[in-house]
């Protein structure tokens, strides 16, 4: 097991640290000039330069990213000995001389409301929907299944700023019963924090439920027609036993790995979401940055958001040794 983990912990620094390089040459190598493109079109060969300078874009690539990867780990000073010197403390990601202040700073405020809308979305969308699911392939072809079905097709139909509106306006401009989102901090007030991301919560869990009700079902079904579950059942297992530690162990690796993947790639950004609510997370702070052509942020909420996905897929694979013994026998 210790050997398992090693090697997919080395495969998740291997694979962020390419990441890293490709990022960062993408953004910093591939054009031809890094400085032209932050600054703007109008923009004078001074305002430019100065760019050129604050950022260090003048020094070789490799230095560059040398200096980007060492900021990480001891942080790193801006502009040394000029008007535009600024210190970023470690772990330095980058500075953002449009907002005058380390990208660090703005992740420390952005990310955590994204980490709260996807992690109770997430609990929502994997409880109800996968619950959902594997009670309906048990009773396949009851009222209860074709009401699931049903539900979870209309979910699966709906897009994110269609419902989210809907529940905006029927849950707070029309009755009043919520109070419009709003994002504090879960060390300040549990509950305040809870109450404010209710309708975020609820948006992304319904929707992603039903997709995962869906996929729970067919998985489910599957897994029921295999032989070792029909032999199970043909020596007189329970029941109970049968579904639980045979049929549903196995029906749930794949959502394993799907539920996996939603949920880093949602922590990477929920625009939509976050836009539809007034929050300002993550995805929100990467595409206004986009439209300022901030590269600095864009580079680190990019890298960000890779880590995010390969550290999923990392818990993932640790999750697989769990449910199946013989994957950490391969």
């Amino acid at each position: 097991m210790v050997r398992f983990i090693t090697r997919r912990v080395l495969v998740g620094v291997a694979t962020i640290i390419a990441i890293s390089i490709i990022v960062f040459g993408l953004f910093f190598a591939v054009p031809s000039s890094p400085a032209k493109v932050m600054c703007g079109k109008n923009c004078d060969p001074a305002s430019i330069a100065a760019v050129e300078t604050r950022l260090g874009l003048r020094e070789p690539i490799v230095e560059q990213y040398t200096s980007f990867m060492k900021g990480v780990f001891v942080g790193r000073t801006y502009a040394p000995g000029t008007a535009f010197e600024r210190q970023c403390d470690a772990p330095c990601l980058g500075y953002s001389f449009r907002n005058d202040e380390p990208v660090t700073a703005i992740l420390k405020r952005t990310v955590p409301v994204t980490i709260s809308i996807v992690v109770g979305a997430a609990i929502l969308w994997l409880l109800i929907g996968v619950s959902l699911g594997m009670i309906s392939a048990l009773r396949r072809g009851t009222l209860f299944d074709k009401i699931a079905i049903g539900i979870s097709l209309t979910g699966a139909s709906m897009q994110v700023f269609f419902f989210g509106l809907i529940l905006l306006y029927g849950l707070v401009y029309a009755t009043g019963w919520l109070d419009f989102p709003s994002y504090t901090p879960f060390t300040e007030n549990p509950l305040k924090w809870a109450q404010g991301l209710i309708l975020p919560w609820v948006t992304l869990g319904f929707l992603n439920s039903a997709i995962y009700a869906r996929l729970s079902r067919a998985q489910m079904l599957e897994t029921l027609s295999e032989d070792y579950v029909r032999t199970a059942r043909a020596k007189g297992l329970p029941l109970g036993r049968v579904y639980t530690k045979h049929a549903l162990r196995a029906a749930i690796t794949p959502i394993v790995t799907i539920a996996g993947l939603d949920i880093g790639a949602s922590l990477g950004g929920t625009f939509i979401t976050e836009t539809i609510f007034g929050l300002r997370g993550l995805g929100k702070e990467t595409v206004e940055a986009v439209n300022f052509l901030n590269l600095p942020i864009v580079v680190a909420t990019v890298l960000l958001a890779a880590v995010f996905i390969v550290v999923a897929n990392l818990i993932v694979d640790l999750l697989y040794a769990v449910i199946d013994p013989r994957v950490r026998l391969s």
